[in-house]
């Protein structure tokens, strides 16, 4: 009986590891796929809600908040940027997110951290006409690099900042 065990344990495993094997490759398109979803709310310059998803925060980019907050310090501090032109900004961005963002079905793109300390899914935000809505809002001066996390775009966002600086629009006017 003992070499009856052995041939049927020997072959339970190669049939649990082809079971596995054939798990695993079914899975891999799955979430290869991408995510998408339509805008169906903007919270604000940097965080949108995206149905099916919930809340988004845009990876690599910083917007000014709508109300005083301390995050206004860094903005001086760093770039002498002052309070009312942080609110014109925060308030620019918002109005242009609703009129071009929402509504529209955009595509996930992930980077290392999946969700931020807050439980946002961290995405990049793909237009439906392929443009990186992240970037598009760096170009445009509504938003600076975020600097604090490393990300995949880093270094590409941190040159648009410095092309939207030289232009001096938005933030850098």
């Amino acid at each position: 009986m003992g070499p009856l065990i052995r041939k049927n344990g020997t072959l339970l495993n190669l049939v649990l590891k082809l079971v596995l094997a054939l798990l695993l490759l079914w899975s891999v398109p799955l979430y290869a796929s991408p995510v998408t979803g339509r805008i169906s709310w903007i919270y604000d310059g940097d965080t949108l809600k995206v149905d099916g998803i919930g809340k988004v925060r845009l990876i690599g980019i910083d917007t000014p908040e709508r109300e005083n907050s301390p995050r206004d310090n860094y903005y001086r501090d760093r770039y002498q940027i002052s309070s009312a032109q942080l609110r014109k900004i925060a308030k620019q961005t918002l109005t242009f997110n609703i009129q071009q963002v929402k509504g529209k079905q955009v595509k996930l793109d992930f980077d290392l951290e999946k969700y931020d300390k807050f439980g946002r899914t961290l995405a990049y935000v793909y237009l439906p006409d392929g443009t990186l809505l992240n970037r598009l809002l760096i170009e445009k001066g509504l938003a600076s690099v975020y600097r604090r996390f490393d990300f995949r775009l880093k270094q590409d966002f941190l040159a648009v900042e410095e092309q939207a600086k030289k232009s001096r629009v938005g933030l850098w006017k």
